[in-house]
């Protein structure tokens, strides 16, 4: 999908205080009230909150998010019912979201107070992303859409239980209610959704009659005499063909994670998020001990020219990354510094750069570029160009990252576990030992134990293996006490080329060697030297100087993709075509998923595990919850484990 820049909508007030849309000639509510239309239209219009009770999630989704009152009038009356859905997860797209100033000045006199203070405060960047957000300790999810509903729309994997339709009006903004766009709505209905809007125009009632719905009028409120309802009852109900991608059907809600680093303590707290449970085996003692472990290590996102799906993808892990961990840093609960990350770009001159960022207008707060003499300023490190800036990046210690996730999922954490095979028997997934006894067993299989998982899969099933490469990498550190006049100290994290981070815990961690299919676990003096070499090269000291320095390394090895992307999804049951194929990328065709219900993967991070595991829990956790999906369908396709078959397959077909 190709993406629009944002440009954000324009907040004005009519004398009497009623919010104008300048760009639109219209208002974002009438004047009898925000709260008054949205009980009405939308909430009495789709029968809540009576539709959501003792239900386990219930989804709405808006088009036309506004000043985000629907939202706020949804959320306080979901509050207020004892009957209450367990999850209430709200969809919205807006294609000219407000600056969170202009947010503020919304809702500078709320009738909900509270809750507007938590919207205003989680507002994210004005990126063209979807962009989860989580209160109530993640029972109330906001999904937001930034980008026109055109190229959205089509883009949402949900299945949407209500519809609230609330565009400016049909003659002013009519790309929004285009019969084609109303259409839409039909491929997301839920059995029994429901939808309603306060306009009742005609090509709005014909739009929603084409895509399923039997449309009446009733009573209007603030001026308006009619508004329009609707149910869902579609003449053919399509039936997903064999081996389609749906969620996992399991009664229990229960996962079994294999891997406890970053992957599989984020999937155990992604799953909880969703009202799952989970046991996670790891075979050593404590979570987050092999390459996990590490003692640091930075995160940010991506920026390219053309805006392809690494860019879009990073730029919505290093969001969520930010979102989640920012906030434990804040608080103390883990090490790590939310200050912005340099990423040095030798290929980009200023001026190119520049150009590039005004082409996209990328919203501030995300990505800008500095020049060599304001990033050296920045970074108080000779730095031999400009870079890429990143405010929202930073650096954690992944061990306690990957610990708070796991605390917070509730999972209970099995260490010194090695699971020899696994199995499907009866309906359930099965961890066995060398003796084939049963370690542990559950409906839902994660495999998140980086390379281990191709081992699993081929004593199980005796078949293709993931197309995952082994790299080796070694850090190192040195002793910053003592040392402070000689080393390059920088204020905040810098890649490129290798990276340095600032002195934490007295010492100061750069790297990392970067080795294919090297199996050495010994620390080797010649890798250090080529840290130095990078440590250099980053801040214009020299090397020789340091390489007598005491140091210390840590050896581990990433699970590394062809294309640079996780493996994220539910495994396919696959063979091998070809034999002879390449190793990195060998060729696959699809069988029917039956065999394989309930095995999902979440490995490949390469070097960036940081940034990928609060995205990548929440992308899994979709695909086995059949929750509203945090990435557009075509940057889920490229995370899908099955992608690396399903070209071979078509061109077969």
């Amino acid at each position: 999908m190709k993406t629009a820049p944002i440009k954000p909508g324009r907040l004005a007030f009519s004398p009497d205080g009623v919010p104008l849309a300048p760009e639109f000639g219209d208002v974002y509510h009438p004047a009898a009230g925000a709260l008054q239309q949205a009980h009405h239209v939308f909430l009495g219009g789709n029968r809540l909150p009576a539709r959501w009770g003792g239900r386990e999630r219930f989804v709405v989704l808006e088009t036309g998010f506004g000043l985000g009152n629907n939202f706020l009038a949804t959320w306080d009356a979901w509050q207020r019912d004892p009957q209450r859905c367990e999850r209430l997860v709200f969809v919205s797209i807006e294609k000219h979201p407000l600056t969170r100033e202009d947010l503020t000045r919304a809702h500078a006199a709320s009738p909900l107070p509270e809750l507007a203070r938590a919207l205003v405060s989680a507002w994210p960047v004005l990126t063209p992303n979807l962009h989860p957000l989580a209160f109530e300790g993640g029972r109330v999810q906001l999904l937001l859409g930034f980008g026109d509903v055109a190229l959205l729309l089509p883009q949402l994997v949900a299945s949407v239980d209500a519809f609230f339709l609330d565009g400016f009006a049909p003659a002013r903004n009519p790309e929004m209610w285009e019969p084609r766009r109303l259409q839409r709505l039909g491929r997301l209905a839920a059995p029994g959704s429901t939808a309603a809007t306060w306009s009742a125009a005609r090509v709005v009632r014909d739009g929603l009659s084409a895509a399923g719905f039997t449309v009446e009028t009733t009573a209007g409120t603030g001026g308006k005499r009619d508004i329009t309802v609707a149910r869902f009852t579609p003449r053919h109900i399509a039936v997903a063909p064999p081996g389609g991608w749906q969620a996992h059907d399991a009664a229990s809600r229960e996962a079994l994670v294999i891997g406890a680093g970053l992957a599989g303590c984020a999937a155990a707290w992604a799953l909880s998020q969703q009202g799952w449970q989970c046991q996670v085996l790891d075979r050593a003692a404590g979570p987050a001990e092999v390459t996990s472990g590490n003692p640091a290590g930075l995160f940010h996102g991506s920026f390219h020219r053309d805006d392809g799906p690494h860019a879009r993808t990073l730029r919505a892990a290093a969001l969520a990354t930010e979102r989640l961990a920012g906030a434990w840093i804040a608080q103390g609960r883990i090490a790590g510094q939310l200050a912005g990350c340099l990423r040095l770009e030798s290929r980009w001159d200023d001026g190119a750069a520049r150009t590039a960022l005004a082409a996209q207008q990328i919203a501030p707060g995300y990505v800008d570029w500095m020049d060599r003499a304001t990033a050296r300023e920045r970074s108080g490190l000779a730095l031999p160009s400009g870079a890429w800036f990143y405010p929202g990046g930073g650096w954690l210690a992944p061990r306690d990252y990957a610990r708070e996730l796991l605390a917070r999922s509730g999972a209970r954490f099995r260490g010194g576990i090695d699971v020899a095979t696994i199995e499907r028997h009866g309906g359930l997934w099965r961890a066995l030992d060398e003796q084939r006894q049963v370690i542990a067993e559950a409906p839902v299989l994660v495999l998140a134990n980086g390379l281990g998982a191709n081992g699993l899969l081929a004593a199980g099933r005796g078949e293709a293996l993931l197309p995952l490469t082994a790299v080796r990498g070694q850090i190192s550190s040195l002793a910053a006490d003592g040392y402070l006049g000689s080393l390059p100290c920088p204020r905040l994290p810098v890649a490129g080329g290798g990276y340095v981070l600032p002195p934490t815990g007295g010492r100061l961690i750069f790297g990392a060697t970067s080795q294919p299919d090297d199996t050495d676990s010994a620390q080797r003096d010649a890798d250090h030297r080529l840290n130095l070499q990078q440590l250099a090269g980053l801040s214009g000291g020299d090397a020789d100087a340091w390489s007598a320095l005491p140091w210390q390394g840590r050896v581990g090895w990433r699970a590394v993709t062809s294309d640079r992307l996780p493996l994220i999804g539910a495994m396919p049951d696959l063979e091998t075509l070809d034999s002879a194929s390449r190793a990195d990328q060998p060729r696959f065709v699809p069988r029917r998923r039956d065999a394989q219900g309930g095995l999902y993967v979440f490995t490949g991070l390469g070097s960036r595990g940081i940034t990928w595991a609060a995205l990548g829990g929440q992308l899994l956790a979709s695909w086995i919850t059949g929750a509203p999906c945090p990435l557009e369908a075509d940057l889920r396709d490229a995370l899908d484990p099955a992608r690396y078959a399903l070209p071979r397959w078509r061109s077969d077909s």
